[in-house]
């Protein structure tokens, strides 16, 4: 991996100084001890454009439609067969791919963050409510965000460097280790987007927002009411990453924080008598695009997991990898499926439709 200039020397020196962080006892919200922020470092890693013009832009836009329906249709290509890859146009295949090294000493941070925002799309927005140990209430929106596994239910929550310290949910998490996770509804946006404004510390982004509290059961943070479906969570890990050029521009720590849930809830009217599942109607799901879009959920299809075992006397292709299979022993890979695909299609012998 080639590393930008000025950060730790070698990989193995990097990771020792990268470990996992238990939950701290913080006395105070002090500013960061290290060198001070330069205009140039903070031009370096702005991500928030002042969006001059925005309201004559969106005025000239179609009203959003709180009703329209979410409609169920057809997969993209309903007849696809074992190996037969992707459709693409003339211009998609010709297209070339442009290489990008992270670290370049040349590449700005922000340009990492805007690819990666564009790229990594859509993104379901981390909602989370925290208490300072003070019971000073924060209240914030997170784009590096997503749940990682059900048994035990496990989230992460990404923290950037960024100039002028440590993010007030960052620092709750690690005095408290406790939060709520709530979901974004679309008619909930320009509320939740509310509270990421760099509001001075104290002032309660509860009263930003104009959203509700609504009382926990295992944590002090307060659910916000007006989410479809919200998860109490405890923090189980800290993992800090220290670098030594960021620590040396002033900035903040990245870290990633694990956090682990200790209660749902979940709306009467959105759920199933099981509660085993959110009625995507009711929960009107929002995702974050690149800039400053964000994306509904308008269409829907479904693409059934499909079984070996079931699938493989409907398709030459799959019974052709299996034979192969059976006399190498060795595991059928994606190559295998696709070269197996092209001898079957010149020899002619391709079988089935839309079940294949």
């Amino acid at each position: 991996m080639t590393m930008r200039l000025g950060t730790c020397r070698s990989l193995s020196r990097q990771l020792a100084r990268s470990r996992p962080t238990p939950t701290l006892q913080i006395p105070t919200r002090m500013k960061s001890t290290s060198a001070p922020i330069t205009s140039a470092t903070e031009g370096h890693y702005k991500i928030i454009d002042r969006a001059t013009g925005f309201e004559q832009r969106q005025a000239s836009r179609p009203d959003f439609d709180p009703l329209k329906p979410i409609t169920l249709i057809k997969s993209p290509d309903p007849t696809w067969t074992y190996g037969s890859g992707v459709a693409q146009d003339d211009a998609a295949l010709s297209s070339k791919h442009v290489e990008v090294d992270p670290y370049a000493p040349d590449r700005p941070m922000i340009n990492n963050y805007r690819l990666l925002i564009s790229g990594i799309a859509p993104r379901p927005i981390g909602f989370l409510s925290t208490v300072s140990k003070n019971g000073k209430k924060n209240l914030a929106p997170f784009s590096y965000f997503q749940v990682i596994d059900h048994d035990p239910p496990m989230f992460i929550v990404g923290f950037s460097s960024r100039p002028h310290g440590a993010k007030d949910t960052f620092l709750n998490l690690k005095e408290t280790g406790e939060c709520v996770i709530n979901t974004v509804s679309e008619n909930m946006i320009e509320a939740v987007n509310a509270t990421s404004i760099d509001a001075p510390y104290g002032v309660s982004e509860w009263e930003i927002s104009g959203l509700t509290e609504a009382p926990s059961s295992t944590v002090a943070a307060s659910r916000v009411n007006e989410s479809v479906f919200s998860v109490e969570g405890r923090v189980v890990d800290i993992k800090e990453f220290h670098d030594c050029e960021t620590e040396r521009e002033g900035l903040s720590v990245a870290a990633n924080v694990l956090i682990k849930a200790s209660r749902f809830w979940v709306r009467e009217d959105a759920t199933n008598d099981e509660v085993s599942n959110i009625d995507v109607e009711k929960l009107r799901p929002v995702g974050q695009l690149g800039g400053m879009a964000y994306a509904r959920v308008s269409e829907t299809f479904e693409v059934p997991r499909r079984r070996w075992v079931d699938e493989v006397g409907r398709s030459e292709v799959l019974r052709g990898l299996e034979r192969e299979h059976a006399k190498t022993g060795e595991r059928v890979s994606e190559e295998d499926m696709v070269e197996e695909a092209q001898r079957v299609k010149v020899g002619g012998s391709q079988v089935g439709g839309a079940g294949c």
